[in-house]
């Protein structure tokens, strides 16, 4: 049997949820049609997401089409829970976007096509609600601001129409064409390789309510998007994606597996970039029964351990997230102070199942990462339901940046005769790094110079310290090297260099400096003529720098840039400045210099830029 998983992605409400459930049903997999507004679809199992009517969590379902197993990942669409469908992605064969054939192409639809096309996945646009009053043809917008390259499945779509689209993306096919050889069979032979290519993208339209081209829909995702074959061939390795809780509150691993096999009972590496942990599978849930091979998407338990992200088998590289993390940073305490323990490691199992809310406990405070203000009012109903307390939410704040300004070099030579010092020697480099490289490790002396456990312990801990500059933000694009090492044996021990090189690295990067920068949004707008003056005024004042406006008969484009902590405030001002025909889609674009005195973030932990109180509290530990 073939295998194929299918992200389905749309702008929050286009229908993507409902046409989940209607594929489901079609299929035969479920008995009854459930329908958002009644609360009682497959994959909206969270009971905030059935109140709300949106989908919070990826969820993953599977049905059988021919010879094909088809498993779906419904992933959300409001842009909040954004990490939940970059994690998708990374596990997927194709992907069906979906589009409201009444509101249209939407901001986020857009932010999401240009990521599958960037990432090449294989895309069918749906456009879904057909059914609806004010529903239109959305061909032409669908070139105009998600794919030029795209062509309306139907069968009226005439062979002719078809055949000059395919000829224009293939040279080869371009020569048949022309000479004349190409029949119907030959043109969606065709279409199926340019599809898989991510360079065409067939659209087809339907409803999911009453069901219309639903059919033809599972007939494209069978016949054109690239399936696998399930086999236990090579290596074990698995990605995992997902991680979710069982009743007892086990964690449960959802992996794709990309080669191997994978059974109850087996033990098992997995690894989290270079440092391998081990664990025993005791059981995997796999649609159809049986023990999980490569295709497959199997739900592990048993990895007490696993987060995701991980490889399951054998390490590889987990690429360039497909969008930014988050921007945005809110401190959360609980209204009972008693609850304060009770919250923190409420947050930290949360962030098990959504790592980049990043939980960091300061004295007795607690902050996590946002994406933007839904996301805080979610955090606060599953903090009140799932572990019973009742948290407030400080305002929301940017999350800023820090990169060294120079070059900054520092050593400390161990002295064994001084116990309160480390039995380690370590001198580190400091300068800045390429725009985007974030951190990079790289040593000036012999790697055989230390056992390799004491090189790693050095490595692990610049990247973990660099977490934290000297205005206490994340530090990014900084180069690291080692320049000086030695140890005591045997009474050297990895821990000695964990404590020492955060006092070497705060001091070389100390005499490099550094500049803090803010998260800036690039943005594009729509706007009416007669609101182009307030706008530009309301984008001042939030120091956004916009471009040289368009203007068209009736309206105006303007696109620029936007500090990411003003991104949700100008979106609540634009309907207000517009009369409600503004649209505005932003997406993260870099980070600049920030403007006057920088912002400085309380730092958590030992501090190593205090080098009395670092050394005093690690004796006292």
């Amino acid at each position: 049997m073939k295998t194929l998983n299918i992200g389905i992605l749309a702008h929050v409400d286009a229908g993507k949820t409902s046409l989940t459930e209607r594929l489901l049903f079609e299929a035969g997999a479920i008995a009854r049609l459930g329908s958002v507004d009644g609360g009682d679809t497959q994959t909206d199992s969270l009971d905030l997401e059935r109140r709300r009517g949106i989908t919070i969590r990826s969820a993953v379902v599977s049905f059988v089409t021919g010879g094909t197993r088809i498993t779906l990942i419904d992933t959300p669409g409001h842009s909040d829970f954004i990490a939940e469908v970059e994690r998708a992605l990374r596990v997927l064969d194709g992907a069906v976007l979906v589009v409201s054939a009444v509101e249209g192409v939407q901001a986020q639809t857009r932010v999401l096509m240009r990521t599958l096309r960037r990432l090449g996945i294989p895309t069918l646009v749906f456009v879904n609600k057909i059914d609806r009053p004010g529903a239109r043809d959305l061909l032409d917008e669908i070139r105009a601001k998600l794919a030029p390259r795209a062509i309306a499945l139907s069968p009226a779509t005439s062979s002719d129409e078809l055949a000059e689209l395919l000829a224009d993306g293939d040279d080869t096919f371009l020569e048949s064409y022309v000479d004349d050889r190409v029949d119907a069979a030959a043109c969606r032979a065709e279409l199926a390789r340019q599809v898989a290519r991510g360079t065409l993208h067939p659209v087809l339209s339907g409803s999911a309510v009453t069901g219309a081209g639903v059919g033809d829909l599972v007939t494209a995702m069978a016949e054109l998007l690239p399936s696998v074959d399930r086999t236990g061939d090579g290596t074990l390795h698995a990605t995992v994606f997902k991680i979710d809780r069982g009743r007892a509150g086990e964690k449960i691993a959802y992996a794709r597996l990309h080669s191997g096999s994978l059974a109850p009972r087996q033990r098992i590496s997995f690894y989290r970039g270079e440092t391998e942990f081990t664990g025993r599978v005791s059981a995997i849930e796999v649609a159809g029964g049986g023990m999980a091979l490569a295709g497959d998407v199997a739900r592990v338990r048993g990895l007490r351990d696993v987060r995701i992200g991980d490889r399951l088998g054998s390490p590889g590289a987990t690429g360039d997230g497909a969008f930014a993390p988050p921007t945005l940073e809110t401190v959360v305490r609980p209204v009972r102070p008693e609850q304060a323990a009770a919250l923190f490691t409420a947050l930290t199992r949360l962030s098990e199942e959504d790592p980049l809310i990043d939980v960091r406990r300061r004295d007795h405070d607690v902050s996590v990462r946002l994406y933007g203000e839904v996301q805080k009012e979610v955090l606060r109903s599953m903090l009140a339901e799932g572990a019973g307390i009742d948290a407030e939410f400080e305002p929301t704040s940017t999350l800023y940046v820090e990169k060294p300004i120079g070059t900054g070099a520092a050593v400390e030579e161990m002295d064994p005769a001084r116990r309160l010092y480390f039995f380690a020697t370590v001198g580190l480099r400091v300068e800045p790094g390429p725009p985007g490289s974030g951190v990079t490790f790289g040593l000036s002396v012999e790697l055989g110079s230390l056992p390799l456990a004491f090189h790693k312990a050095i490595e692990e801990t610049v990247h973990s310290t660099l977490g934290q500059g000297l205005h206490g933000w994340e530090v990014l694009d900084c180069a690291v090297t080692l320049t000086h090492t030695a140890y005591f044996s045997p009474l050297s021990a990895a821990g000695d260099f964990r404590k020492m090189t955060p006092l070497v690295l705060m001091a070389a990067l100390r005499e490099a400096g550094t500049r803090v920068y803010e998260p800036v949004h690039r943005f594009e707008l729509e706007i009416p003529a007669h609101a182009v003056s307030a706008v530009l005024l309301k984008l001042a004042e939030l120091r956004a720098v916009p471009g040289e406006p368009v203007m068209g008969p009736t309206s105006c484009m303007l696109h620029g840039t936007v500090p990411a902590g003003h991104v949700d405030e100008f979106a609540q001002a634009l309907p207000a400045l517009t009369q409600g025909e503004g649209v505005f889609l932003s997406e993260f674009d870099d980070y600049r210099r920030y403007p006057g005195k920088p912002p400085a973030r309380p730092r958590t932990g030992e501090n190593p830029l205090d080098r009395k109180e670092y050394l005093a509290r690690l004796a006292r530990r």
